[in-house]
Parts: C-alpha cells; sequence; structure tokens
C-alpha cells in the first residue's frame, strides 16, 4: 500500500493530523506519504512515519506529474478543499492511465453546516468530539486504522535545539492569527507581572514589538517573539513548566510534548474541536468567559471584535489564569 495524507495548512491542523500519520504507518505498514505547504514543512519534516513529504507553493500543478505518477493505493484528506477534489481527480486519472486501480479516497468531515448554525444562530450541533477523532475516522473508513490512544506527536531536528532558561519558566503565547483570538497587550503584561518565576514571550516577528513593550514591564520577562524558527519556539514549548497560550499552533504543539496548557479563549470555542488534544494527559485548564450571547462570532476570528465591547478577552480572570500557571511550575 502507498497512502497519501494531505493537509495543506496551518501549523496547529497539521499537528493534529499526527496520530493519524503514526496509526497508518503502525498498523498497516504502509508506504506513507504526506502533502501540504512548503510554508508548513517544519511541522511535518522530522516526523519518522512519514516516507516522502511532498511540498507545493501554492499550486498542485507545481508536482501533479510525480504526484500522479506514484500509483497512491490510497488518500486520505484531511483538509477538503477544491485544492484536494482536484488531486483527487488527478490521481484518479493517473492511475487509470497507467492501467492502475483508481486510489481509495476519504475525507473528514469539516462539519461546516453545525459550526455555521453555532456561529450565526448559537444553535450547537456540534458533536462532542475532539478533530483528532474525525481525522481518524476518515482514515479508519479506507484503512481500518484504530486510536492507539498515544495522542499527538511533534519532531524538532537536534540542530533546531535553542537555549533556555535553566530554572522552570512559563511559555507564554502572546500571538494569535486574528486579535478576537488574543488578549490584550496590557493584560499579558498583568498576567506577567502576577508571576514570580521567568517568563518566556513567544511569537513570530509580527508579535515582536508586542513582545518587547510587554518585556519591558519585567526584568523576568525575555521576549522570544521573532528571535526564533518555529521548531526553535517547539523546542521552548517543549522545556517549558507550563505554556499559557491563545487558541494558535503552539498549543497544539505543547499539547503534542504533553505540556501543562492554560488555554486562554476569545471569538472562538473550544466546542468547535481544537482544544488541547490530550488523551493520556496531562489535565489543562481553560479560560473562557461564559454566558455571552455573542460568543462565538467566528470559526476563525477578526481584526476587531464585531460588537465593539470585546468582553470575550477583556472579562478574562487574569489573576485566575496567572494562578493556575503557576501551579504547575511550583507542582
Amino acid at each position: 500500500m502507498k497512502v497519501l495524507i494531505v493537509r495543506f495548512s496551518s501549523i496547529g491542523d497539521i499537528v493534529l493530523t499526527s496520530p493519524v500519520v503514526r496509526c497508518v504507518k503502525l498498523q498497516t505498514g504502509a508506504e506513507v506519504h504526506f502533502l501540504t505547504k512548503k510554508s508548513f514543512a517544519a511541522t511535518v519534516r522530522h516526523n519518522p512515519y512519514i516516507d516522502r513529504l511532498w511540498l507545493i507553493e501554492k499550486n498542485l500543478s507545481e508536482i501533479a506529474g510525480d504526484l500522479t505518477a506514484e500509483g497512491f493505493t490510497h488518500l486520505i484528506d484531511l483538509h477538503g478543499n477544491l485544492r484536494t477534489l482536484e488531486l483527487k481527480q488527478r490521481l484518479r486519472l493517473g492511475n487509470l492511465r497507467r492501467g492502475r486501480k483508481p486510489p481509495r479516497t476519504a475525507t473528514f468531515d469539516k462539519l461546516n453546516v453545525q459550526k455555521f448554525l453555532l456561529t450565526r444562530f448559537r444553535i450547537d450541533r456540534m458533536p462532542d468530539r475532539h478533530i483528532v477523532d474525525r481525522y481518524l475516522d476518515a482514515a479508519q473508513d479506507i484503512l481500518g486504522v484504530t486510536d492507539d490512544g498515544k495522542g499527538l506527536d511533534y519532531f524538532i531536528g537536534v540542530e533546531e535545539g535553542v537555549q533556555a532558561p535553566d530554572v522552570p519558566y512559563v511559555a507564554f503565547v502572546i500571538g494569535a492569527a486574528h486579535a478576537t483570538k488574543r488578549l490584550e497587550t496590557e493584560q499579558m503584561i498583568e498576567i506577567c507581572a502576577a508571576l514570580p518565576c521567568p517568563v518566556v514571550l513567544l511569537g513570530g516577528p509580527a508579535e515582536a514589538e508586542m513582545g518587547e513593550q510587554i518585556a519591558a514591564t519585567g526584568t523576568h520577562i525575555e521576549n522570544g517573539c521573532g528571535k526564533y524558527s518555529l521548531n526553535g519556539s517547539a523546542d521552548l514549548v517543549r522545556r517549558a513548566a507550563v505554556v499559557i497560550t491563545h487558541d494558535t499552533g503552539l498549543m497544539h504543539i505543547a499539547a503534542a510534548f504533553r505540556r501543562p496548557i492554560v488555554s486562554v479563549w476569545g471569538n472562538t470555542v473550544p466546542t468547535f474541536g481544537m482544544y488541547p488534544y490530550l488523551p493520556d494527559g496531562p489535565a489543562h485548564v481553560t479560560a473562557e468567559v461564559g454566558g455571552l450571547d455573542c460568543r462565538p462570532c467566528s470559526k476563525i476570528g477578526y481584526a476587531a471584535c464585531p460588537q465593539g465591547h470585546f468582553r470575550c478577552m477583556r472579562d478574562q480572570d487574569l489573576v485566575g489564569i496567572a494562578r493556575a500557571a503557576l501551579l504547575a511550575v511550583e507542582a
């Protein structure tokens, strides 16, 4: 068997495919290939359960000929968009032209209708299942694999490790893809002020200036935003005593390393099935503001609160977030 697993983006979503990759490889012995965008290659580059990694910049046409020549027997589509529909057609025709059977395909259910009902009308029809379980459903449909209960994987190259504090520290992931998914700068300063231990701020170049503002308020705060590669930041997450994080890719990387997590939720909700996946522990703390009739307002996020009040973040219990993190540091 030769299996192609597809997830084009983004960091967290790709990390959440790791149980599928592992279970397919170990339970079937198939040759496992993985297709994603080049910009996200670091998330899977060192995964030992992947036999070959395929990368595109934007279009399938960049590698279509090589892909169709592989003769895949199975395709597990964990993205479910027009590009993957095109891929299925290309692989089917490619196999038929070469006298091979079309690959068996399975696509995970994105539950777009249920998400629409929840964000637009606050009607909750979401199943009480993590997206990882729905990913695994797709693999089970065509390969019969089952969940091994071992959670997420994440692999870092030896050369990608970075220097970290030699005492227990808090990794604080201050960024998020959208402003409505992150605390405001003043709130993050308040959380850091309540933490008597070292704090390492993590994020990309877009968060570098915000990180400098926060770090300037305390000598125990180090700004790592924009200073490390993705896997350098992942290494700092791996060695942290606890991770405070918004709904981001590094949250899922923290789960892969089984770190204690305090996850902070704004306009999105764990009900979407994207909360930290930790079937084998440790327990994590969820910080969210309940009782808001405007939440969730989106399955992704906005540049600013559509209602103008931003209560989903401004009403957060900042002292409680700091206390939960400190308890993990002291454990």
